[in-house]
């Protein structure tokens, strides 16, 4: 069952609200993502014609890249979690962690990373922090800097042909990433924080934040787009691992995929506390789901761990003797 609930004024659109909302909000979707779009819409409790969420479809005209992302705003973010009656804000202000070496053209402050913590009601009637982080290299808006080159040949309409040569350099989009860099990295922190703690809710649904870098993806330099994605990856270094939050108050751990399975049993293994240890199951569903569509055979291993532990967790221990 779902953490949130619907809003009772959750709307049921008629059929021109229908044409209107997809002529608008969501005039690139096709059939099947318009459909998806209001079945989230109206699961959710957001309006479409207030700009609660709205679709944005990239690479459209071509499909075997097009992606549909839903988008919510940050408050919109607040609200779902609030709406559980088991979301508390944290008192602190985010964290950000600096590193002058990055100071430049494509990140004015320096900013390495931020983490935002939000807290969740568990069962047990204790609140539970959980912290989002977001990395500067993989949400702000970097674009390549390098110049369009003539390549002797011209297109049937005779305008010449062109190739995008980058120059190495990068530099950062234009807007609230240049003037409120802080701002914008703690929303992408935030929503991670809020996604991680109503994962059935919030799964799937962005904030514009986060999707900043997408849009790079949809310029000119879409051409040298795939050999750009790599090489963030690799600055960044998180490709083939799964975020895992071992404890409440712990940042997220990116494991590499080649030690998830040992670094997960050991924990299982040395895991004394039933609620602990469902704490943790819950809050990592979407990263062992992860673990398993990579990995089945050791996240099966992994899953059978987990349960023989809970039952044994669960069993009195005069039982057990």
């Amino acid at each position: 069952m779902n953490n949130i609930a619907l809003l009772p004024t959750a709307r049921d659109y008629n059929a021109s609200q229908m044409k209107l909302v997809r002529s608008t909000v969501a005039a690139e979707c096709n059939e099947p993502e318009f459909n998806l779009f209001i079945e989230v819409a109206q699961r959710l409790g957001l309006d479409p014609f207030r700009k609660q969420i709205y679709a944005v479809v990239y690479n459209a005209n071509k499909p075997d890249k097009r992606k549909m992302a839903i988008i919510t705003g940050i408050d919109g973010f607040r609200a779902l979690a609030e709406r559980s009656r088991a979301y508390r804000p944290d008192e602190d202000e985010p964290q950000y962690f600096y590193d002058d070496n990055l100071k430049g053209p494509s990140n004015p402050l320096g900013i390495e990373r931020c983490v935002v913590t939000v807290h969740k009601f568990g069962p047990d009637g204790s609140w539970y922090p959980l912290k989002g982080v977001a990395y500067w290299d993989e949400f702000a808006p970097i674009i390549p800097g390098g110049k369009w080159e003539d390549k002797g040949d011209t297109w049937r309409d005779g305008n010449p042909k062109k190739t995008f040569a980058p120059d190495g350099t990068f530099t950062l989009q234009a807007g609230n990433w240049v003037t409120m860099g802080r701002v914008m990295i703690a929303k992408c922190a935030e929503a991670q924080a809020l996604r991680r703690g109503w994962p059935e809710d919030l799964s799937g649904v962005y904030s514009p934040e986060e999707m900043d870098q997408q849009m790079v993806d949809i310029t000119p330099s879409e051409l040298i787009e795939q050999g750009e994605q790599e090489a963030r990856e690799r600055l960044v270094n998180t490709a083939d691992k799964i975020a895992i939050v071992w404890a409440g108050g712990d940042p997220i751990d990116y494991v590499p995929l080649g030690e998830m399975a040992d670094r997960c049993l050991s924990f299982i293994r040395d895991a004394d506390s039933l609620t602990g240890l469902v704490w943790w199951k819950n809050t990592n569903q979407l990263s062992l789901q992860e673990f398993w569509a990579k990995l089945k055979t050791d996240a099966l291993a992994v899953k059978a761990s987990l349960e023989a532990k809970i039952t044994q967790l669960e069993t009195p221990e005069q039982e057990q003797n």
